[in-house]
């Protein structure tokens, strides 16, 4: 008997875009080529066109779309993606001439984020930001946004009605936004009950695809999907690490930044992103071998200052260092290390600059804790963390980390030895 492999074809796709100078159009293609790449795509073609402004009806101008419908002819595309957010009739009368599916990046990356998204929040905040971008794109697209979709650009709930409807979709967006409000008042909880048990808090943030999940994995054992495509993760991760000088670090992971994330987006992740604004310290990740790591860290830093975290401590994580040409001299300071987290080189630096980076919560020492002051030993035992103790004719000997509001209990107790 003869077994025929059947393997699905990937969609193809020509990628376009208008030039008007508002923005680095090489970079930003670039990375809708790898976006493209993530969603399960195969680019056919891609086109740029420099313009002063965008043409209101067709975003590239008519002339050059009636060449395009030439051009993709017999190339057997199923879609073409403009890497700007196009409006509904902007939509309508582009597909009018290409005889074609067209979408805008932030349909591409609502996709992407309908595939990744695993937890219940993580499917809410997806389907919110989903439901927003629909209604205020409704007019003109009745029977294409109504209908049930699997592929690109499709993905997430749908409509079961061939008409869609002003009213279902608001109630819809209600009711997300009430379950959403329910996920953040538990999570606020959480972040209440670290606080009052002393919890410290490290939050990884940066661009997506830098190796955020690769430097959880690396340090935790945490086991997160990490793989060399934009956003491979969506949900929130958290791990305990201990870190060298005995402190214990909640390491939390975050969602992944790219340029011009579709505001629908930022709002909908807010309550994700914002474990990164109630975080005792943050780890900021830079792919240290991207030709634009700078511009990177820019959008990261640009949202981290929106998200009001300014002021808290800040490492920065140069990785992927083993992709850097042999030689390459990269200087580090105080706050900045250089690292692979792929093959776990220096992490061990990493670790430390941590630990010396964040605020001075509790004081390491020995102390002989007399044996009259079993309550300040059991208070030490609670708040803090014991190493080691000996029993002494003077009183109990410890190695311990003593929580910095107890400490001047305990304080008159401190021994050198």
């Amino acid at each position: 008997m003869e077994i025929t492999e059947y393997i699905e074809k990937k969609p193809r796709a020509v990628l376009v875009s208008a030039d008007t100078g508002e923005f680095d159009a090489e970079l930003s293609m670039k990375e809708l080529e790898e976006l493209v790449d993530t969603a399960g795509v195969e680019v056919a073609a891609t086109v740029t066109q420099k313009r002063p402004s965008y043409d209101t009806a067709t975003c590239i101008g008519s002339g050059r779309l009636e060449e395009l419908a030439e051009e993709i002819k017999g190339l057997d595309i199923d879609i073409v993606i403009f890497d700007h957010e196009l409006t509904a009739n902007q939509t309508k009368s582009i597909e009018k001439i290409l005889d074609v599916r067209v979408i805008d990046r932030t349909t591409l990356i609502l996709d992407i984020f309908a595939q990744r998204a695993l937890t219940a929040e993580g499917r809410i905040q997806v389907e919110l930001a989903q439901q927003k971008y629909r209604l205020a794109h409704l007019a003109g697209k009745g029977i294409e946004m109504s209908r049930l979709g699997g592929g690109i650009g499709t993905r997430g709930p749908g409509e079961s009605k061939l008409e869609t409807d002003k009213r279902h979709i608001r109630r819809r967006i209600e009711l997300l936004s009430a379950d959403l409000k329910e996920l953040e008042r538990r999570r606020e909880q959480h972040r209440a009950r670290r606080k009052k048990d002393n919890v410290l808090v490290g939050a990884i943030v940066g661009y997506t695809n830098v190796g955020k999940s690769t430097l959880m994995n690396a340090l935790t054992q945490a086991g997160v999907l990490a793989e060399d495509k934009l956003f491979a993760t969506l949900d929130i991760t958290s791990r305990a690490l201990e870190l060298p000088d005995g402190r214990t670090l909640m390491l939390v992971d975050t969602v992944g930044l790219v340029r011009r994330l579709p505001h629908n987006l930022v709002e909908a992740f807010k309550s994700t992103l914002e474990e990164a604004a109630n975080a005792d310290i943050i780890i900021n990740l830079i792919d240290i071998s991207a030709s634009d790591g700078y511009e990177q860290s820019e959008v990261t830093a640009k949202l981290l200052s929106e998200l009001g975290c300014d002021g808290i401590p800040r490492v920065n994580v140069l990785n992927k260092a083993d992709k850097l040409p042999e030689g390459t001299n990269i200087t580090c300071d105080d706050s900045t290390v250089l690292i692979s987290a792929k093959q776990g080189k220096g992490l061990d630096k990493l670790l430390k600059c941590i630990a010396k980076n964040l605020p001075e919560t509790a004081v390491r020492g020995k102390f002989v804790i007399p044996y009259d002051k079993a309550s300040l030993l059991n208070t030490i035992r609670i708040e803090g963390k014991i190493f080691s103790e000996e029993y002494t004719p003077d009183g109990t000997l410890i190695d311990a980390l003593v929580d910095k509001k107890v400490y001047y209990l305990a304080e008159p107790f401190r021994v050198n030895a």
